[in-house]
């Protein structure tokens, strides 16, 4: 047809236009292109700046003031034109899945490429990893919103663009495929593994073109010397569990901190960690940047212990400072750093104590990369898969899987909430826990929920409560203003007053114990929140604020919804 474009030309040659799937299975290999070729971009930019910014043997002003001035630049940056950039990436590409459809805006991820670049030239300890999925999520967005895909597809190809990213920038793509769906998507089952596994080796495919086939770290050949070592594992695992939840801890009561502050310091509260860094830049300036050259050094056991032991502390503290203060930069980089150099003392140690039934310290560092991985991040499967995939070293799984599972057992002891998960609610966000993944299978709340519905306001007699119980046919109902909830009004509450107030007010709750759902819980969790809340009807409430009501959920909508209302014997009114 005359004056066709040629998008729509390819389109209807092959029938994409009526098969999305055959489109989205195309946009895979083009998310795995382009962001290959942006996180490549990424890796040489960062690392090229950081070689100009302090070079080995630099002024000692250069140490001290780059990371200032570097954090404050990407601190006015984040604060006038790029505020979503802030983070990691990670809690920031679940929430565009699980809460908006899916969108990220093109402007979000050209700050999170900018700022994080400034940001970790300059010496911050934060890493690129994560900043990496972000960016990756966003291009996938973008694209998939470009050639108008529906909100279902997009959604689905935000992991795709997550796998592609995190292939490229560990150069590892079946731990990448692993995290998107351990991780972002919480199911490994999801139907988008296609997708995912396509993306991430085509954006893998990309890093060999351009920068070879080398892995991240050089490990020598490691055998087990003794089963003694077994036990030293063990230990690793423990040490390395503790140090992961001393880190988690700090950071999320850092950023808790950092947050009530004046909304007026909120552009410069980046350069705290800027000063941090430039401090302890001055003690030991290995502890500037991502520092995998010294990880390098660590596993192959050439990089003295007592220094090792001093950079671990050092980024304990100083990577929930830089994170918490409102920085641009990932967590992974710096756990693995943590790791290595826990691991590397206390391979070290055992060494010296029993040098003939211990390995070379550098085995314990690479384990203690996956440790600290495992009870930072959360994601034990992806741990081992990673550390295997980056070192090439298959002999060190067994030592490698104790030590994650003690160091995942005491983290998720010590520290209840995933960090993701606890810098989400630190937002207000709730996220599908780890532990609640497979709840959102089924018939969904929101498939059954009464719509246009108002809350109960403050200020409604108990007169007008029971006159809304009768004509919901129900026992309970959401109390507030309009779509903003902030608690429940039952009957039982009203019969148990002892004297009956003239507003409702009185009765109820306003915290945040009120029962409630989202729209993606099964029903099945609607019952079980209305059991032990001993009501009849449920709020439905944003995921990302929970005061905002989409509707109600009644029992007899639940069993109108599978057949059962108005059967003799079921209740049903």
């Amino acid at each position: 047809m005359p004056g066709e474009s040629l998008r729509g030309k390819l389109w209807n040659w092959t029938g994409f236009r009526s098969r999305e799937d055959q489109l989205t299975i195309l946009l895979s290999l083009v998310i795995g292109v382009i962001v290959g070729l942006t996180v490549v971009a990424f890796i040489l930019l960062t690392g090229r700046l950081a070689a100009r910014m302090y070079p080995p043997e630099s002024a000692v002003w250069r140490r001290l003031l780059i990371p200032i001035a570097g954090t404050l630049v990407s601190g006015y940056l984040l604060f006038k034109y790029f505020p979503s950039a802030r983070g990691s990436g990670i809690p920031q590409a679940k929430f565009a899945l699980f809460i908006q459809d899916g969108f990220i805006r093109l402007k979000t991820v050209i700050g999170k490429f900018v700022c994080c670049s400034i940001t970790l030239a300059s010496g911050i300890a934060l890493g690129r990893e994560g900043p990496s999925v972000h960016i990756g999520a966003g291009i996938a967005s973008v694209l998939a919103r470009r050639y108008g895909l529906r909100k279902e597809t997009v959604k689905a190809l935000v992991p795709v663009g997550c796998s592609a990213a995190l292939a490229a920038a560990f150069n590892t793509p079946i731990a990448a495929v692993l995290f998107s769906l351990e991780e972002i998507l919480g199911n490994l089952h999801a139907p988008v593994l296609g997708s995912v596994v396509l993306s991430s080796a085509t954006s893998w495919m990309v890093l060999h073109l351009i920068l070879g086939d080398e892995p991240l770290f050089h490990v020598p050949a490691y055998q087990l010397v003794n089963p003694l070592e077994f036990g030293i594992y063990a230990i690793l695992g423990i040490i390395g569990g503790l140090a992961s939840v001393c880190f988690v801890k700090l950071l999320l009561g850092l950023r808790v901190w950092f947050r009530q502050l004046p909304a007026w310091t909120v552009w410069a509260q980046p350069m705290v960690g800027g000063l941090l860094m430039g401090l302890f830049g001055l003690i030991r300036p290995e502890v500037l940047g991502v520092g995998y050259d010294h990880v390098n050094r660590m596993l192959t056991g050439d990089f003295p212990w007592k220094i090792a032991a001093v950079l671990a502390v050092m980024r304990i503290i100083a990577t929930p400072v830089c994170y918490s203060s409102g920085n641009a930069g990932g967590i992974f980089g710096p756990s693995l750093f943590i790791g290595a150099m826990v691991g590397g003392t206390v391979g070290y140690g055992a060494h010296t104590l029993l040098p003939h039934v211990t390995a070379n310290p550098g085995a314990y560092a690479l384990v203690g990369m996956g440790t600290a991985f495992a009870g930072i991040v959360r994601t034990p499967l992806t741990s081992v898969i990673m550390i295997f995939e980056m070192t090439r070293d298959y002999s060190i799984i067994v030592p490698l899987m104790i030590s994650n599972l003690i160091s995942f057992f005491i983290s998720q002891q010590l520290q209840r909430e995933p960090i993701y998960e606890a810098l989400a609610l630190q937002e207000g966000v709730y996220l599908p826990t780890g532990e609640s993944r497979e709840e959102l299978e089924g018939v969904r709340a929101g498939e059954v929920m009464l719509t246009g519905v108002d809350p109960l306001p403050l200020n409604a007699s108990v007169a007008a409560a029971k006159a809304l119980f009768e004509e919901q046919h129900c026992h309970a109902w959401p109390v507030g203003q309009r779509d903003n909830v902030v608690g429940m009004i039952s009957s039982n509450q009203i019969d148990a007053a002892p004297d009956l107030p003239e507003t409702i007010a009185e009765l109820t709750g306003t915290d945040r114990d009120y029962p409630f759902v989202h729209s993606d819980h099964p029903v099945s969790h609607a019952l079980e929140r209305m059991g032990s809340s001993g009501v009849d009807a449920i709020p439905v409430v944003s995921r990302a604020n929970i005061h905002q009501m989409f509707g109600v959920v009644r029992l007899s909508d639940i069993l109108a919804r599978y057949g059962v209302a108005g059967i003799p014997g079921v209740y049903a009114k």
